[in-house]
């Protein structure tokens, strides 16, 4: 399963991502999947659904505005990244 959090804006993931990186939670910043294109294009991809109440907390107490958090079951096509 994939863990996303997307945002209205980029300034607001931008602020999460560093809060997440310095509580110690496994995150990348990350395109906004192709079915779900209605935030600002960017989104947080975390990684254990177990850090997601730190991560509620990090958001209520730092004010930042998040769009919803999405799951995504991984459809990892093997060609897509094959020449890189």
């Amino acid at each position: 399963m994939l863990y996303y959090i997307f945002f209205k804006d980029t300034k607001n993931g931008q602020e999460l991502y560093k809060l997440m990186k310095q509580n110690g939670i496994k995150c990348t910043i990350a395109p906004t999947p192709k079915t779900e294109d209605h935030c600002c294009g960017i989104s947080i991809l975390f990684y254990n659904i177990e850090d997601k109440p730190l991560i509620k907390k990090l958001i209520l107490e730092n004010g930042i505005e998040i769009l919803k958090f999405y799951e995504k079951e991984k459809d990892i096509n093997p060609d897509r990244m094959r020449f890189c």
